[in-house]
């Protein structure tokens, strides 16, 4: 598919959703209630995205930014999803039951950036002890005893 077919399909799935052809790949923003129907839809639809080759999440300050790449294999296509989530309450489905690669770089994420994703089957720390306190990976954390500040 051309990008414009992807977003012409896309935009038919989810239709706020906004798109980014400046990088590499088309990056896909949409609101983080359509991610979840979307990404099954991109898993097992015309698109066939059977690979999500990384999860992680991104601050922006003003929001943390979800951020999916994923491959179809078979067409030999990749793509960027991207969600923001609200910093201070930062919540989104979980697409581990699409993607079972995601069920580890979810709990990474909630470990170090500090997002719940609501319907995962094992959401604990990876990492870090369970009484650390903050988000390591976040612009505001700071660590007074390593003395560690962004």
């Amino acid at each position: 598919m051309t990008n414009e077919e992807i977003k012409e399909y896309i935009s038919s799935l989810a239709p706020a959703a906004t798109f980014d052809e400046t990088g590499e790949w088309l990056n896909i923003l949409v609101e983080p209630s359509a991610l979840k129907p979307l990404m099954a839809d991109l898993r097992t639809g015309k698109m066939q995205m059977n690979y999500l080759f990384c999860l992680t999440c991104v601050d922006v300050k003003t929001d943390l930014t979800m951020v999916y790449h994923l491959s179809a294999t078979t067409h030999r296509q990749s793509i960027v999803i991207k969600a923001n989530v609200n910093r201070d309450t930062p919540v989104i489905e979980t697409v581990c039951d699409i993607w079972r690669t995601a069920e580890f770089l979810e709990r990474e994420v909630f470990e170090m950036f500090g997002v719940n994703f609501t319907n995962h089957p094992d959401l604990r720390k990876l990492i870090l002890e369970d009484d650390f306190k903050g988000f390591p990976l976040r612009k505001d954390f700071e660590d007074p005893i390593n003395m560690i500040k962004l």
